[in-house]
């Protein structure tokens, strides 16, 4: 191994890339605009629920139920409803997820110390936003009811009801339950697979495309240097963005930092060079940018961004997509992303997917150093 000669190609892929302003504008655009974008625009938290209530009712109770439901931060109730119909037709445009329905009585129930019916109707076309909204609902609805029948039992001197069972929950890691906080740190591992693999898939089969290849094996460089040369550069580039990204994500969304930056720093690098290494082997095999581009949006942005835990939770998939998602680099460095900014824990707990992710980046290593040294030999 020269010193020299690896040098050398990286300052010969440092400036392919300052001078490629466009592509150097998009790797350090990207991790910005994903960022934003997720940070702000995507949430799983489903609060301010548009909601209409029909209130047929009037009376003293069945507002009490509606202010309920205008104090919870999880409703957004546009107003009262004066027919049935219109209340319906809200759901049908897309206006509202939730319609309460307060029938007529209400009040009488309540006193008389009966049943008293509260009809919830929902927009179930988002299944998982309507349950939710739904288990909401019937928290606000049994919590009131509690309150009602204490009021109605304290009347007739029969003393304070109390629930069966005291409830207390403690929420560890993400406190405030705030989705972006999920979120962003798994998006550093989406963010470091589009920038690894999918410009490194370019950089040898764009040295074929341009005729420059001939010339790199007139020269004394050996495969080993002309693969660490170009990782070299791109790793560079890979780094700034996990710098951005962690700058972004702690000063701007806030997320919680309670890990060691030395050990995220160390299996970034570790899960970046593994991405590098695969976007390399497939240029190599590729020898067409356009070829070799359409495998790395398949083999690694996809499966990081559908099948990495990132946004959709793994253990609700299929057995067999459960099973697939297990070859993918990105599960592994997603959980020790969460580990790390969330729970503030170390390699005594994440010991396990950082040795996949050594095993991986090994491996790939190997098999582009081979695949490199079969094309140029």
């Amino acid at each position: 191994m020269n010193l020299r000669r690896l040098a050398a190609v990286l300052r010969k892929e440092l400036l392919h890339i300052v001078r490629d302003w466009r592509s150097l504008g998009m790797a350090l655009a990207v991790p910005v605009v994903l960022l934003l974008l997720f940070g702000y625009a995507l949430t799983l938290d489903v609060d301010r629920i548009p909601t209409r209530i029909y209130d047929q009712d009037g009376t003293a109770e069945s507002r009490e139920l509606v202010e309920r439901f205008r104090g919870s931060r999880f409703f957004a109730v546009s107003g009262l409803r004066q027919g049935y119909a219109e209340a319906v037709h809200a759901l049908d445009a897309g206006r509202a997820l939730l319609v309460v329905v307060i029938p007529r009585g209400y009040s009488r129930r309540v006193a008389e110390g009966s049943a008293a019916k509260v009809q919830l109707l929902l927009d179930g076309s988002d299944s998982n936003t309507a349950s939710i909204a739904a288990g909401y609902a019937e928290a606000v609805v049994m919590a009131h009811s509690m309150e009602l029948r204490e009021r109605w039992l304290e009347r007739r001197g029969a003393g304070k009801l109390e629930p069966p069972a005291d409830l207390r929950a403690r929420v560890l890691f993400n406190n405030a339950l705030l989705s972006r906080n999920f979120i962003v740190p798994g998006l550093i591992a989406v963010i470091l697979m589009i920038i690894a693999s999918l410009l490194t898939s370019l950089t040898v089969a764009r040295e074929w495309e341009n005729g420059t290849m001939e010339q790199l094996l007139a020269t004394p460089l050996r495969p080993a240097e002309l693969l660490l040369g170009k990782l070299a550069a791109y790793f560079l580039l890979g780094a700034a963005d996990t710098a951005i990204a962690l700058v972004l994500g702690v000063g701007v969304f806030g997320v919680p930092m309670r890990g060691s930056l030395l050990l995220l720093a160390l299996m970034s690098g570790l899960f970046l060079f593994g991405a590098l290494c695969w976007g390399i082997f497939l240029s190599t095999v590729a020898r067409s940018q356009l070829l070799a581009y359409q495998a790395s949006l398949i083999t690694s942005f996809l499966p990081a961004f559908l099948l990495s835990g990132f946004v959709f939770a793994l253990e609700n998939m299929p057995f067999a997509v459960q099973q697939i998602s297990r070859i993918v680099p990105a599960r592994y460095f997603v959980a020790i992303l969460h580990g790390i900014f969330l729970k503030g824990v170390g390699l005594e707990i994440l010991w396990t997917p950082a040795l996949f992710l050594l095993i991986y980046a090994a491996a790939v290593f190997a098999l582009a150093r081979r695949k490199l040294r079969q094309k140029v030999a």
